[in-house]
């Protein structure tokens, strides 16, 4: 069923138009960003929320509104429905909604497209049939239009003149025209695209560190071996695409005003909040159950890596230096984990030198994140410790640790550990040259200002990158 809105009926002056604002007004719901905008200030606050709830439901909303405060102009609003609203100006203009009056009303403010605010207000939740009496009792039996998107809303549009429906499927729309005249129905758009988004699938070749045990340790031959590094990429590929959805969950605000951050699902609204609410710890304990399988040991490492990064997701990405350095860890963790899904020996040297890499590639993510904003005139990076004042201090050392990096590679050709594992070890020295070209490569092209926020795919996607890990693997391979 689709519908376009006809003139008369979207500026008829004989009834109010009501617009609904969670998944109508807004591709968001307000009650759902408050609570992740709450969570990511001060996460023990989650453990208060059961007793507020007890009080109802209004109450809760009014708990989370008083300690939150949202900016209206980085929401993200239907531009369906502002359309609407704008073509509107012979009939009262009306935003009801079951959400908190104290968030709302900036958003109405900010909009300046209503005559008229109806919302929760910590005793009463604007929902369903009290929304529904509340704009008879306004308005009158059939004296309204209104805006809706779920299936509450149909005990609103029994008693409305005519229905917007928006944001749901056909459905829907054809429940409400069993009720009263359906204007026009605007579908959400379709969400498989936004999905392979949100879980970052591309992010997954970071997890491909965990092969780099069983090539180092030139075990790639043995079958078990490669199926017990398979089954521990598959566990951190859906454990870090958990993470990713709670990482962009709690992160909703920075993002809105980061240039490319804003266009990822949630932060879009292309994705309902509450999805990827379900979907973080289905795709965390999914994770788990196929770590158990490789080994207990790797598990542990799993949730080592887990707990790590939702710390860095909750609280450390904040810390100046501190996120940076994690960062690294993070990475190296992966190595740790794929070294003990095969019943390997860590290996010092591939540790110190991972170490070193990924603290330079860290750095040089929030080096490029600087750099635009300088671009932007902005001053200091939100929801970071950093200010464009420290450009030059990361530069210089993000450029150190790629160096030492190298230099450890150097220091391994020359150890005892090379000799019992490569017949020709001083043919790794190629790898050193070609390293140092990278590294410094790398920075200069941040400091043009020409670097992708995330380092890791533009070492994927370059070609000049790729030839770099072509020639380290051919000089490796010659080397055994």
């Amino acid at each position: 069923m689709s519908l376009t809105p006809s003139s008369p009926a979207a500026d008829a002056p004989d009834h109010a138009l009501c617009v609904d604002l969670d998944g109508t007004l807004l591709d968001s719901d307000i009650l759902y960003e408050s609570l992740l905008a709450l969570l990511a200030r001060q996460p023990l606050y989650l453990f208060l929320l059961p007793f507020w709830l007890m009080q109802g439901k209004a109450a809760l909303k009014r708990q989370i509104a008083a300690r939150v405060t949202l900016a209206p102009e980085h929401l993200p609003y239907n531009p369906q429905v502002l359309e609407l609203l704008r073509n509107t100006t012979q009939r009262p203009r009306v935003l009801c909604t079951a959400s908190d009056a104290l968030l709302v009303a900036p958003i109405a403010a900010h909009l300046g497209l209503f005559e008229r605010v109806m919302a929760s207000d910590g005793e009463r939740n604007l929902s369903g049939t009290r929304k529904a009496e509340a704009l008879v009792d306004a308005f009158g039996e059939r004296g309204f239009d209104y805006v809706g998107n779920g299936k509450v809303d149909l005990a609103v549009w029994q008693r409305a003149a005519g229905a917007w429906v928006v944001n749901n499927d056909d459905r829907l729309a054809r429940a409400a025209a069993q009720h009263t005249r359906v204007h026009a129905h605007w579908p959400a758009p379709p969400r498989a695209a936004a999905w392979v988004k949100a879980l970052r699938l591309h992010q997954w070749l970071k997890n491909l560190l965990v092969f780099v045990p069983l090539l180092t340790a030139h075990r790639f031959l043995e079958p078990q071996a490669v199926v017990q590094a398979l089954l521990a990429f598959v566990a951190f590929s859906l454990c870090a695409s958990g993470v990713y959805v709670l990482n962009d969950l709690l992160d909703l605000g920075a993002d809105r005003e980061h240039q490319r951050k804003r266009r990822r699902p949630f932060a879009a609204g292309r994705l309902p909040l509450l999805h990827g609410l379900l979907v973080a710890p289905l795709l965390t304990a999914a994770g788990l159950l196929v770590a158990l399988a490789c080994s207990p040991g790797f598990a542990a490492v799993l949730l080592i890596y887990y707990a790590a990064t939702l710390a860095y997701s909750l609280r450390l990405k904040r810390v100046v230096m501190l996120d940076v350095v994690l960062l690294a860890g993070l990475y190296t963790v992966r190595i740790i984990g794929g070294t003990i899904a095969i019943n390997a020996e860590l290996s010092f040297w591939l540790l110190a030198f991972s170490m070193f890499i990924f603290l330079s590639l860290a750095l040089l993510k929030r080096y490029t994140e600087l750099h635009a904003m300088l671009a932007r005139g902005k001053t200091t990076a939100s929801g970071r410790g950093y200010g464009v004042d420290d450009l030059p201090l990361l530069q210089s050392l993000g450029a150190a640790a790629g160096y030492i990096a190298v230099m450890v590679m150097a220091l391994y050709i020359n150890s005892p550990d090379s000799v019992e594992l490569y017949r020709n070890p001083k043919l790794l020295w190629f790898i050193c040259p070609v390293l140092l070209y990278w590294v410094s490569r790398a920075w200069v092209i941040a400091h043009r200002g020409d670097m992708h926020d995330d380092p890791i795919v533009f070492a994927a996607t370059d070609r000049p990158s790729q030839v770099v890990a072509l020639l380290c693997a051919l000089f490796a391979l010659v080397a055994i």
